[in-house]
């Protein structure tokens, strides 16, 4: 059953020739100087950590405490599925040329590590095999970084929680509590990177847990193998999470049971984006592919407000792409018309039963609905076949009548039902979405 219990925020826009700017979500108490700062999403293709940061932006309320969010730290990289478009930016903290195109991005960042509110830094990666102090096998070795909580020293003297190796274990011990599978099991690794002698250690110096060290904060890296599922990655970061927060004692509400197979259904089915100040609202489970006759304003810049920090749209080849992460979910096809404004709301008989709807909004329906006439609008059912009526409203409107081809969703239950304003040359309003059932 879709929930569809995100809060809805304008996130994205384009910024740049031919990337984005990042996004700073900020929950809880809006000047804690005890708050916990968590990046995604630096390579976009770790889909482990971006995610994981999406849904602390999302699905957590912050009930004591503050936490800084930025999901989508190298958007750019996010949606071509790409670890650097523009060269690894987690190796640009050092030195960094003005003209390197990341140069703003890493600026506004080591800014926001700097304020006086931040006290620690977690910085979330998916990495390669799983983690192990000794040799087993290629893939569970010390030269791999799955599974693993990422300290670049053991302690950091005169800071809030410098104890890095002790609070790592911390965090281990939690997630090692509620394995989905042994072989999945925490350890901390030291990469000692405040030595600076080996290759290693000095390719470390120039990332951004270590820079956040030398701006005097806590700061951890977390690592989920890439070999496991992206919905078990953020099972085992969300485990971690709540445990750093438990340790700054910072207190939340989640908005689902944290296990795999629900965040599977969270991550997959409670996405949704709006258009036109949330006069067309489209869920994106199930989404097809391609949604034709798409209403788009004539002259306008297309604006949307999405359920995630790391959806957004972007024109190509004259169609519009919805992007979640980096999954290609839907092209809009568009049909460019003239819109207009209607704040009112329709009488619609559904199953019966007359009902107010807005707008924008998803409607169940088990066996008819039937918009009720009014004169000033038109009303279109996409996908109704009805050759006598050019206004569709005062029809009872049963699934049998519909064709499936039609419908925005893969199992053909969701359609649209589209208003327009009947004496202004058919200028477009909105519309709503039924279900059947």
């Amino acid at each position: 059953m879709l929930r569809l219990f995100s809060t809805i925020i304008l996130f994205t826009g384009l910024v740049f020739a031919d990337g984005f700017d990042f996004t700073l979500i900020k929950k809880g108490a809006s000047n804690d100087n005890n708050t916990l700062f968590v990046v995604g999403g630096i390579q976009g293709d770790e889909p482990g950590g971006f995610m994981a940061a999406s849904l602390l932006s999302t699905h957590y309320k912050i009930t004591k405490g503050s936490v800084w969010i930025v999901p989508n730290f190298n958007f750019y990289s996010i949606i071509k599925r790409d670890r650097g478009p523009y060269g690894d930016m987690n190796r640009k903290f050092a030195n960094l040329s003005v003209n390197d195109h990341d140069y703003h991005s890493i600026d506004r960042m080591k800014k926001i590590i700097k304020s006086k509110n931040i006290k620690m830094v977690v910085n979330l990666h998916d990495g390669s095999g799983f983690y192990r102090e000794k040799y087993i096998d290629k893939n569970h070795q010390p030269r791999k970084w799955g599974q693993a909580s990422i300290i670049d020293q053991a302690k950091v003297p005169g800071i809030k929680y410098g104890n890095l190796l002790e609070i790592a274990d911390k965090v281990d011990k939690h997630i090692n509590k509620n394995l989905l599978k042994k072989e999945h099991i925490f350890h901390t690794k030291n990469t000692k990177t405040h030595l600076k002698k080996t290759y290693e250690e000095k390719e470390m110096s120039k990332t951004l847990t270590f820079y956040a060290i030398g701006e005097g904060k806590a700061a951890f890296g977390n690592e989920s193998s890439k070999a496991l599922p992206v919905n078990e990655r953020v099972y085992y970061k969300l485990l971690a999470l709540e445990k750093f927060m438990h340790i700054m004692g910072i207190k939340f509400e989640r908005r689902f049971d944290l296990n795999a197979k629900a965040l599977k259904d969270v991550i997959d089915n409670d996405i949704f984006i709006s258009f036109n100040d949330k006069k067309i609202f489209i869920p994106l489970s199930r989404i097809r592919s391609h949604i034709t006759y798409f209403p788009v304003e004539k002259g306008a810049k297309i604006s949307f407000k999405p359920s995630s920090p790391v959806m957004t749209v972007l024109k190509e080849k004259g169609r519009y792409v919805v992007y979640y992460g980096n999954r290609k979910l839907t092209t809009l096809v568009p049909q460019y018309m003239n819109y207009d404004k209607f704040d009112g709301k329709l009488k619609v008989n559904i199953d019966g039963k007359i009902q107010t709807v807005a707008l924008g909004s998803l409607v169940e329906v088990k066996k008819y609905f039937n918009v009720r006439v009014d004169k000033r609008l038109r009303v279109n059912v996409i996908g109704y076949v009805n050759k006598k009526h050019k206004n569709e409203s005062g029809l009872n409107v049963r699934k049998k009548y519909m064709l499936k081809r039609f419908s925005i969703d893969k199992d053909g239950k969701r359609f649209r039902v589209e208003v327009y304003d009947s004496r202004q040359k058919n200028k477009f309003l909105g519309m709503f979405l039924v279900e059947f059932k």
